[in-house]
């Protein structure tokens, strides 16, 4: 019986020092589990419910680069001048667009007398002229098909040419007449934008198309 009872006290002994780690293990589940981490003490928390830093770096969308643009211009342009550049550029160029800007044309007008045969038929014809005492009046001398017309005066508007030839009419002059003169027909000016890197190839191309046009820079706006 004293043997029973001295093996109940050793077992619960063994129990108790058991439970107390003395035979290396521990009642605490986390410490057995602190004992297999390695270097635990060099473990950092990099984010909490975040993605790493690189990655949302990789994630940002990335710009593309700005292409240097470069504007050039013809001025003075015929009107069919300048619309053959234009499908130059819609058929090869598509890079490239231009902007047109038309300009009105002008006309002077002159009341005259039609060129004569010579010389002397114009010098007879301004001693009439002084007969009949107009005042202003002058020989065409230069080459072309109005060389010994008689000039009897330059006018912006027709209108006032018409009153210019009622009046010599009305002084006895029968042979004047109004016509145009220095006449300028309307014009086109385009501006030309696109790819730097490509206008030296346009520069060519445009000057094989219309060797006399003159493919300039565009002026700067002046500042304010």
């Amino acid at each position: 019986m004293r043997a029973l009872v001295f093996l109940l006290i050793l077992a619960n002994l063994l129990f108790l020092a058991w439970t107390q780690g003395y035979f290396g293990s521990s009642s605490d589940p986390d410490a057995f589990r602190l004992q297999q981490q390695l270097l635990a003490d060099q473990i950092k928390v990099v984010a909490r419910d975040e993605a790493p830093a690189e990655s949302v770096k990789a994630e940002k969308p990335v710009k593309a680069e700005a292409v240097a643009e470069q504007c050039l211009s013809l001025a003075d342009l015929p009107l069919a001048d300048s619309g053959r550049v234009e499908s130059l550029l819609a058929e090869k160029w598509p890079a490239f667009k231009a902007q047109r800007t038309t300009l009105e044309g002008s006309a002077s007008y002159w009341v005259y007398i039609p060129a004569l045969a010579s010389k002397q038929d114009a010098d007879n014809k301004v001693a009439e002229l002084k007969k009949l005492r107009v005042p202003e009046f002058f020989i065409v001398q230069d080459s072309g098909p109005y060389k010994w017309a008689i000039s009897l005066g330059l006018f912006s508007t027709k209108e006032a040419a018409a009153a210019r030839l009622d009046a010599l009419r009305n002084q006895g002059v029968k042979s004047a007449r109004v016509g145009e003169r220095n006449a300028k027909p309307a014009t086109a000016q385009l501006e030309i934008r696109g790819p730097e890197s490509q206008v030296d190839s346009l520069r060519k191309a445009i000057a094989e198309l219309l060797p006399d046009g003159r493919l300039l820079a565009c002026k700067k706006p002046a500042m304010p």
